[in-house]
């Protein structure tokens, strides 16, 4: 680091549990955000103003008026962009030394195997089943720790999924890709402006931890938040062994 930087980050390395090495492991670490909306943005500002050195966002769509009241990395002139743009726009004015590349395009499976292997974490943000389950299956396949986060009306929830620990669940041992889904869109059903805020900011946290492998992860445990009453709860979540994505029986019919 140079001077410039242990100035910039001087309250990190502050902290006993991060220094000047956990520092240095974020200004390496490469980030995949998945979404670039209510719950991408606070994720990309705080993972760019803390240094991440590499960040990837993913999102094929653009910005418009409806997003403004809860997507904070968006502004009324950027009405119109894609959102993975404006993104790299608002981190760069935070912190012009990392580089985001944006990808305009849908998260899918050939995708997500082109980026996975050359980042540290990925983070979901996205908002609809199939792409988070096409998510932790790329996740699964490369080894990859998944930061998966969800919001609506006033209700959020957030987990971590680590296949680098075998005792770890993916996201479909808690949400078979088999069940029956009926999509919770906010253009629909609302979401509360700050709710996105506090998951994607615990999202971040979580990514941090992960990339400094400091503190205690939320792998097997779902946290969950009712905005209503301001309540969290946590539930414990354990691997299935039956999984059809990450189980033993898995790999093998896939080979």
């Amino acid at each position: 680091m140079n001077d410039s930087q242990l100035l910039r980050y001087s309250r990190h390395i502050l902290l006993d549990e991060v220094g000047v090495e956990g520092q240095q492991a974020l200004l390496s670490a490469h980030a995949l955000i998945v979404g670039a909306g209510g719950l991408g943005s606070p994720v990309a500002l705080y993972l760019g103003s803390a240094g991440v050195g590499r960040i990837t966002v993913v999102d094929h769509d653009r910005v418009d008026n409806t997003n403004l009241q809860r997507q904070i990395a968006h502004t009324l002139s950027r009405v119109g962009q894609f959102k993975a743009e404006s993104v790299r726009q608002a981190i760069a004015a935070i912190n012009p030394d990392v580089q985001v590349t944006p990808v305009t395009a849908r998260a899918d499976e050939i995708l997500l195997d082109a980026l996975l292997p050359g980042v540290d974490v990925v983070l979901d943000c996205c908002d609809n089943f199939d792409t988070r389950q096409a998510i932790n299956r790329a996740c699964v396949k490369h080894g990859k720790p998944l930061v998966s986060g969800a919001a609506i009306r006033f209700d959020g929830q957030v987990s971590v999924y680590d296949p680098r620990q075998v005792t770890s669940p993916c996201y479909a041992c808690v949400f078979p890709p088999s069940q029956a889904v009926e999509e919770a869109q906010c253009a629909t059903m609302g979401v509360f402006a700050p709710l996105v805020g506090m998951v994607g900011t615990v999202q971040a946290t979580e990514a941090l931890k992960l990339l400094c492998n400091i503190g205690r992860p939320l792998t097997g445990r779902l946290l969950m938040l009712d905005g209503r009453a301001m309540d969290w709860s946590e539930v414990r979540i354990p691997r299935n062994p039956a999984c059809p994505v990450c189980s033993p029986q898995a790999g093998m019919s896939a080979i």
